[in-house]
């Protein structure tokens, strides 16, 4: 079945067989291998993205379910002339070692950002709790999305 999805800011027209998942769809058909396959049941939170500004796990829905909405992979957070205030300050505190959570944790972040602009420490862990860092790097990532949401804050601002 040809389905078109609006991935990123552009619509792609994807031919899928029935029943393919998001995640397959972005990594198999789009060629986005930024979202990454986890567990594959929801639990891990690797392959994340955001359909409408919300945090969601591609792994657990239907590309065809999507189908007319906003769609963002990590490929697609970024604008030019750099990284979104989140990869940046993931980046600034080392808040990945391997990077396979890196996509879905970011991502979470991004979506926590966008509904709570002054998350507290304890509200960071609360969203990103169906995020599982195999690293253990947790405190690191809290620690970055405190200071993400500092300099977004900031430049609303400014």
């Amino acid at each position: 079945m040809e389905i078109e999805l609006n991935i990123n800011g552009q619509i792609r027209r994807l031919d899928l067989p029935a029943g393919v998942t998001l995640l397959e769809a972005l990594r198999d058909y789009a060629g986005l291998t930024g979202t990454k396959y986890g567990c594959g049941e929801g639990q891990c939170g690797a392959c994340t993205v955001l359909i409408d500004g919300r945090a969601v796990k591609s792994c657990g829905i239907g590309a065809a379910n999507v189908a007319g909405r906003k769609i963002v992979t990590i490929e697609g957070l970024a604008s030019a002339p750099g990284l979104h205030p989140v990869q940046q300050a993931f980046l600034e505190h080392a808040a990945f070692q391997c990077g396979f959570c890196a996509p879905g944790m970011i991502l979470g972040a991004v979506a926590l950002l966008g509904q709570s602009p002054s998350p507290s420490a304890a509200a960071i862990r609360e969203a990103l709790q169906g995020h599982i860092c195999r690293c253990g790097a947790y405190p690191r990532i809290v620690d970055a999305v405190l200071s993400a949401a500092s300099k977004m804050k900031e430049s609303r601002r400014g």
